[in-house]
């Protein structure tokens, strides 16, 4: 008899905690799911379809006048290749500094590694604030330069220990041990076997990185004075400040109800611009999500 013949006999209580399961994850999936099928749908839709309300599930009068509107502005696309480079560069920036402090806190035969773990610990807790921070950029000429947006946020103590419990957690003493007993180094023993054995955190590690960097805007203020160096955030926000005008101040009532009907219309398109990029990543990196999390977190 083939299994695909047998057929699961289920209780009256296995068949209500499936029934209920079930009802709770539908749910679940329709409050997380609308809202994105709504912004998507509105970002397609007609100003006036938009703020009516009458936009649920699908594109009501598909037009693209949000998309035309942001595409239309000269610095977008520079944006958007200056915002790729910073997540590029800074996610490998991330993930070799992290690795790098990670896996000798792993190592039980470090000297000093409580102290060490301490004052890691201790900047989670505890900044120079806004203005030494910025005295310190400037002292280091990093002020309007690539670098400013890479350097400043190279090393995040939580992923790192993340990193340093996962590595603690699966990668067991006796094979360095049985490596070091063939000349294995330390080096040779990262490269070779901890990396290719610790590819679930640095997925996990690399997505957090790279929506950080992505959604960074707050240092471009700060530190960004060249248009040319501007990241995607702040052009987006330039032309949503842009399209936000006072409708009240308008004496032709029909001039301000399609100024108002374009803004609501631009708002979701600015978030779709802003996301789908991140979305798209996202499911190459989801199979290691929950393993590299949560063995990284639970064990050690």
């Amino acid at each position: 008899m083939s299994s695909s013949s047998i057929k699961i006999k289920y209780c009256t209580a296995d068949k209500v905690y499936y029934t209920i399961s079930g009802i709770l994850l539908t749910l679940v999936l329709i409050a997380v799911a609308y809202p994105i099928i709504f912004v998507v749908s509105a970002s397609f839709s007609s100003g006036s379809a938009v703020s009516s309300g009458k936009v649920l599930l699908w594109p009501v009068g598909f037009n693209l006048d949000g998309y035309k509107a942001i595409f239309r502005k000269d610095d977008i696309w520079l944006s958007y290749l200056n915002t790729i480079k910073y997540t590029l560069v800074g996610t490998l920036f991330n993930l070799f500094v992290c690795m790098c402090g990670a896996y000798p806190l792993s190592r039980r035969e470090l000297k000093g590694r409580g102290p060490l773990m301490f004052l890691f610990a201790f900047t989670m807790y505890f900044g120079g604030g806004m203005i030494p921070t910025y005295l310190l950029i400037n002292q280091l000429r990093l002020i309007n330069t690539f670098w400013v947006m890479v350097l400043p946020g190279a090393l995040s103590v939580y992923n790192m220990i993340v990193m340093r419990t996962f590595i603690q957690s699966n990668i067991p003493n006796e094979l360095y041990e049985a490596s070091s007993m063939d000349g294995c180094s330390h080096i040779t023993f990262l490269v070779r076997i901890v990396l290719p054995l610790s590819k679930a955190v640095i997925a996990v590690v690399a997505l957090f990185s790279a929506v950080g960097h992505w959604n960074t805007y707050f240092n471009a203020m700060l530190y960004l004075n060249d248009r040319t160096r501007m990241p995607l955030q702040i052009i987006l926000r330039e032309i949503l400040i842009m399209n936000q005008i006072d409708v009240t101040s308008i004496s032709d009532p029909e001039l301000a109800v399609m100024l108002a009907n374009t803004a609501d219309v631009l708002k979701y398109s600015l978030i779709v611009v802003a996301t789908v990029p991140i979305l798209c990543i996202y499911p190459f990196a989801q199979k290691y999500f929950a393993k590299g999390v949560m063995i990284g977190s639970i064990k050690g």
